[in-house]
């Protein structure tokens, strides 16, 4: 039954190299569990012809963007690739998102000052070009938010685990909330509370694959130096989507209809794909 319905996963790393090996195979499986479309997140400037490349070759959709992570090691001109690049590709139907951009406070060590340049400088270019944002939300949702009301932008807050009080600014000011592997942890009560919580049309799948593995998929820190591998792919949305739906106490089918139609008003372009 999973296998029927049609899925969006709105983030996925699919041209991470951990699906070097077998890309085209995690494709298939994507596909035959359902998941129709996939979103490809750009994360520096290396990466924006890989991602374009990747969306067109299988049939998917891309941002282009510049990672907080990878800030630090960004240059003041990949600002001007950016720029180049969204006017370059602004007619592709496949470019649906200036993302993955966005701040972390969580890694520690990390120019902060330079993240938010970048951060900022990246909602000025969406503004311009007219397109959402898929942004990184990583115990800075303040912060993110205080720019995000001087520079009004709409678009996905990629796996989202703030406060209640801050899900609901992202959400009043347009924005979608990303669930992902993480709400499938019991132990993840505040993101299962807030997945419970949040009005239906706030709701959007993703894996971030191959990151945040559902727990069926969760390695130990032993496990993993034994040679385990928790390798996260797009074919795992449908699963994922079981939990959303039980806590949510929706049939499958309704999850993968709001999730879907939620995924096309935050990304508005998807829409003629999926047409």
């Amino acid at each position: 039954m999973i296998a029927r319905m049609r899925w969006t996963d709105t983030h996925c790393h699919l041209d991470a190299r951990e699906f070097d090996a077998d890309r085209d195979a995690v494709v298939r499986r994507a596909r035959e569990a359902g998941v129709v479309q996939i979103v490809l997140p750009a994360v520096a400037e290396w990466d924006f012809d890989v991602v374009r490349s990747l969306a067109h070759a299988q049939g998917f959709a891309y941002a282009l963007g510049i990672h907080p992570l990878c800030v630090d090691a960004a240059r003041e001109a990949d600002l001007r690739t950016l720029h180049d690049a969204l006017q370059q590709h602004r007619d592709d139907p496949r470019l649906v998102a200036v993302g993955e951009i966005g701040l972390d406070h969580f890694v520690p060590g990390l120019d902060r000052a330079k993240q938010e340049r970048f951060y900022v400088a990246q909602l000025e270019l969406a503004r311009h070009f007219e397109l959402p944002v898929v942004v990184h939300v990583r115990r800075s949702a303040d912060s993110l938010l205080k720019h995000l009301r001087r520079i009004p932008a709409r678009g996905i807050a990629h796996a989202f685990n703030g406060s209640e009080q801050q899900a609901n600014v992202f959400i009043d000011l347009g924005f979608k909330l990303g669930f992902g592997g993480a709400m499938t942890f019991d132990r993840a009560l505040q993101i299962r509370r807030l997945a419970q919580s949040v009005p239906p049309e706030a709701l959007v799948l993703e894996t971030d694959a191959p990151d945040i593995p559902p727990h069926w998929l969760y390695r130990t820190a032993a496990q993993r130096a034994a040679g385990e591998t928790s390798r996260n792919e797009p074919a795992q949305l449908p699963r994922i989507a079981a939990t959303l739906a039980e806590l949510r106490g929706w049939t499958l089918e309704e999850t993968a209809r709001i999730t879907s139609a939620n995924a096309l008003a935050a990304l508005p372009r998807l829409r003629a794909l999926a047409d």
